[in-house]
């Protein structure tokens, strides 16, 4: 069984930023990719940044320059770090994982956080 575990969001004024982690747990051989959603009310599920296992991320147009993606893998954590928000970025986040479970014979299965809502307003 694996979890996911997010944490970090909040209420936070426009141009302020917010950290938000998401942990693994559970017993798997190890993460491959991992992402952040998020989902506004009324609108339809965006991608906000993909990080691969090597650390490399990728990010929505919408967030570039303001957000940050980073993750330890010894810990088995995702981060987010988001910057200079805006009330649009209000959302509720969430992070998805890909898990290899076993690497002979190969299982992979993806997993979903709980999300975290963040909400950026004065």
């Amino acid at each position: 069984q694996v979890q996911l575990v997010e944490s970090g969001g909040g209420l936070v004024q426009p141009g302020g930023s917010l950290r938000l982690s998401c942990a693994a747990s559970g017993t798997f051989s190890s993460i491959d990719a991992m992402d952040w959603y998020r989902q506004a009310p009324g609108k339809q599920r965006e991608l906000v940044t993909t990080i691969t296992s090597t650390g490399t991320p990728n990010y929505a147009d919408s967030v570039k320059g303001r957000f940050t993606a980073s993750r330890d893998n010894a810990k088995n954590t995702v981060y987010l770090q988001m910057n200079s928000l805006k009330p649009e970025d209000t959302a509720v986040y969430t992070c998805n994982a890909r898990v290899v479970i076993r690497s002979r014979p190969y299982v992979e299965l993806s997993y979903w956080g709980q999300g975290t809502q963040v909400t950026v307003s004065s």
